[in-house]
């Protein structure tokens, strides 16, 4: 698989569609939902995130920031532009630098590169979400807390548990990965 290949296949184009469609079903069974936005789910990351290991960071890129936009349209919260922007197609996008290091997975059919490029991946999402929590949403800060130090709790508390319910379904799934990634690249 070349993953520097700037066209897309058909064969693509339907996987990133199915790992949407899965991100957009996994994404409203909601395990917890937070007071002001935001919530554990089912696992919502592992579809995109699996799409950027299997077909590189740019194209997980894309097909991130298309959920994003999905998840924007269907039950996001809007105040305003910049917002949106950052929340949705952004943060999501931000998920397909987990494909950064899934050459070094084939080469080493060590867990560790897909760790490190997912931790990455959750981080720029976090970053995102703790952006918008500073900028948008200071005011639901407690009084003497600061924005910051509110934003990145509320958000870290979350997203944590999202990133681990993504490393432990990954985790089991990392056998598969490794043979179908390298029927792929046969094909």
């Amino acid at each position: 698989m070349e993953k520097t290949n700037n066209t897309w296949t058909t064969r693509m184009l339907t996987e990133g569609a199915i790992c949407i469609a899965l991100s957009f079903v996994l994404g409203r069974i909601k395990l917890f939902e937070m007071p002001q936005g935001g919530s554990i789910t089912a696992g919502q990351m592992i579809p995109l995130i699996i799409f950027a290991l299997r077909h590189g960071c740019v194209k997980g890129l894309l097909v991130g920031a298309v959920y994003g936009v999905l998840d924007m349209i269907f039950g996001g919260y809007i105040m305003h532009p910049v917002q949106a922007i950052l929340d949705y197609p952004l943060a999501f996008g931000l998920l397909g630098l987990a494909g950064i290091f899934s050459d070094k997975f084939l080469e080493t059919k060590n867990i560790g590169p897909i760790v490190l490029g997912t931790a990455i991946a959750v981080l720029g999402r976090f970053i995102c979400h703790v952006l918008t929590g500073v900028i948008f949403f200071y005011s639901y800060a407690p009084e003497g807390q600061g924005a910051l130090m509110y934003s990145i709790i509320y958000n870290g508390s979350f997203l944590l548990v999202e990133f681990a319910i993504t490393l432990v379904i990954i985790y089991l799934l990392r056998n598969f990965l490794t043979s179908d990634m390298t029927k792929i690249n046969k094909i």
